[in-house]
């Protein structure tokens, strides 16, 4: 454990940080789904080991709660739990967007899902992480039409994701 708190403190030498750029984290809600995923899609083989994505989520977790952390920064995770992370990621909804938008209409946030203006413009190019940050703001203020109004539309689009995956 001790290899891997020096590990989470100094970033990844094949990536470098942006001067003047804030960096997303990765919540640990979002670990725990990802640990999940792999559960469900790699069992332990015995009950007691775990298969290696699995492993190297778990890792990181357990740092987390060792340390009362809520997040972490993406660049200082291990190749190995980054990959399991994208992995789960890729599984998710990339979009909040329930085709209401509002920003279209001059709002500077989306009443259809919860995103600035700023955030419906750069959806393309924002990083996964900063995505999922996104997606943990506007699902905990819950104010977003895709969580009340157009609930319905939300879980349908979720539903066809499962079903084309």
């Amino acid at each position: 454990m001790v290899a891997h708190r020096a590990m989470m403190r100094s970033p990844r030498k094949d990536r470098r940080r942006t001067p003047g750029k804030h960096l997303a984290g990765i919540f640990i809600t979002d670990i725990e789904s990802a640990i999940n995923y792999w559960r469900a899609r790699e069992p332990s083989p015995d009950g007691v080991s775990l298969p290696a994505p699995t492993r190297a989520l778990a890792e990181v977790y357990a740092l987390m709660a060792y340390q009362h952390a809520t997040q972490v920064d993406e660049f200082l995770l291990s190749p190995e739990a980054m990959a399991a992370w994208m992995a789960w990621y890729s599984s998710t909804p990339d979009t909040p967007c329930i085709a209401i938008c509002s920003t279209s209409q001059g709002d500077e946030e989306c009443k259809g899902c919860g995103r600035s203006f700023t955030e419906v413009q750069q959806w393309l190019e924002m990083r996964p992480t900063a995505k999922r940050a996104t997606w943990r703001r506007i699902t905990r203020e819950g104010k977003a039409w895709r969580f009340n109004k157009y609930a319905e539309r939300a879980a349908e689009d979720a539903v066809n994701l499962l079903s084309n995956s």
